[in-house]
């Protein structure tokens, strides 16, 4: 049984009111609630465990160091790598795509060189990789979605050629919650000897990742999707790779040996840790890895899928309310457009409901583009929403319906 109020009552926040009324957290999209266990991960490694880590010979410093390494096994287990070195810890999946960009990206590129996005694409996987285009002369080319919100038939394979170097493809949208094909991806990319790079936010809270199975080159997310702390995330890159990339950022424990005639790097994954990391927020996320395996994954994407199609019956009642984004199969993510009213007021409207969403162009301007629109409003769920939850949306969404078009 999915116990959706026990899990409820992990998350104080959920217990909080919104201008007199109880909170409807319908934004996880952009960013999830956490439960007490991540809460008390941190704070216990502030009260209890608070050193920096690696180099220090004292109790604290050492347990710390445990902590923290603890917890890059749990990332390399959840994410099925099949070594921990392949793990580098960053400050967010935007971070990740940047390294990436600058290491791998600028070491490897010259012009003529094609990098192959998709329309669907969050910015943060387009614009590092423009950044890159204008420094080495290389190419970006764009697999265009269709009117679902699908990749276009046949746009992959049509694309992909000998000059594709890199293909950056998010595996789940966060503005319209499309699943990409990705297995199928990696496989026309390596066919020409081109990596790829997953982009796994939306992803990894709603299904289970193996990055070995798909075989992937390097998969990014970020920690604050996954019900753990903000200002942590992670990069997975094949160490094969990452041994040939150099250090994306110079400082403290990313070294072997300094002198003034010559640095030498330190081994993975710390080459790629410069300074000191955010270590209670790589503490927190062990402890959000934890608690969502006690759920289970699977348990967690059918909870999901039940409450997305039953708002999504709700939504194909409501007149005037258009769907952005209707491929089968996808994550639950609810975008829409109300006709005659713009998606920030019903976002304000919304809120006065103490019902939150997120309304704006999702950091995905190239679908407002395509869809012709200069915002959606976007319900994301996650596995502490319920049903009950979903009527009050729709509910406040009657309130939006008699303010504007009434």
């Amino acid at each position: 049984m999915f116990d959706v109020q026990a899990l409820r009552n992990a998350f104080p926040i959920l217990k909080r009111e919104v201008h007199g009324r109880p909170l409807v957290y319908l934004d996880n999209a952009a960013t999830s609630q956490k439960p007490r266990s991540v809460i008390e991960a941190e704070c216990h490694y502030y009260e209890v465990l608070n050193a920096n880590i690696h180099r220090g010979v004292h109790t604290l410093s050492q347990e710390a160091t445990d902590a923290f390494e603890g917890a890059r096994d749990k990332v390399r287990d959840f994410l099925n790598a099949r070594r921990r070195e392949e793990i580098i810890f960053t400050r967010g999946a935007t971070e990740a795509i940047n390294l990436v960009a600058h290491s791998w990206g600028r070491s490897q590129l010259k012009p003529g060189d094609e990098i192959l996005v998709s329309e669907m694409e969050h910015h943060a996987n387009i614009v590092p990789w423009q950044m890159l285009c204008e420094a080495t002369g290389a190419v970006l080319k764009v697999i265009p979605i269709d009117e679902r919100g699908a990749l276009a038939a046949g746009a992959v394979a049509s694309l992909i050629n000998p000059r594709t170097k890199l293909v950056g493809i998010t595996q789940v949208s966060n503005a319209l919650g499309t699943v990409n094909p990705v297995a199928e991806i990696i496989r026309l990319a390596h066919q020409v000897d081109a990596v790829v790079l997953l982009d796994g936010a939306q992803a990894v809270p709603h299904m289970a990742v193996d990055v070995t199975a798909l075989d992937c080159d390097f998969y990014v997310f970020s920690g604050h999707k996954l019900y753990g702390p903000t200002g942590i995330g992670v990069l997975y890159g094949k160490r094969s790779l990452l041994e040939k990339m150099p250090p994306y950022q110079g400082g403290g424990d990313m070294i072997s040996q300094v002198t003034f005639q010559k640095t030498t790097y330190n081994q993975l994954p710390y080459k790629f840790e410069a300074g000191t990391p955010h270590i209670a927020g790589v503490v927190g996320l062990g402890a959000a890895i934890d608690f969502v395996l006690s759920v289970g994954l699977e348990a967690i994407a059918a909870h999901e899928d039940r409450l997305l199609a039953y708002a999504t019956q709700q939504a194909e009642r409501f007149e005037g309310l258009k769907i952005i984004g209707t491929v089968p199969g996808k994550a639950s993510i609810l975008s829409f457009v109300l006709k005659g009213v713009h998606p920030h007021d019903i976002g304000t409207i919304l809120d006065s409901e103490g019902v939150a969403i997120r309304t704006g162009h999702h950091c995905a301007m190239p679908v407002m583009d395509h869809y012709g629109v200069p915002a959606t409003a976007r319900a994301s769920f996650a596995l502490y929403n319920t049903a009950e939850e979903v009527d009050a949306l729709f509910g406040a969404l009657r309130r939006v319906e008699e303010l504007f078009l009434k």
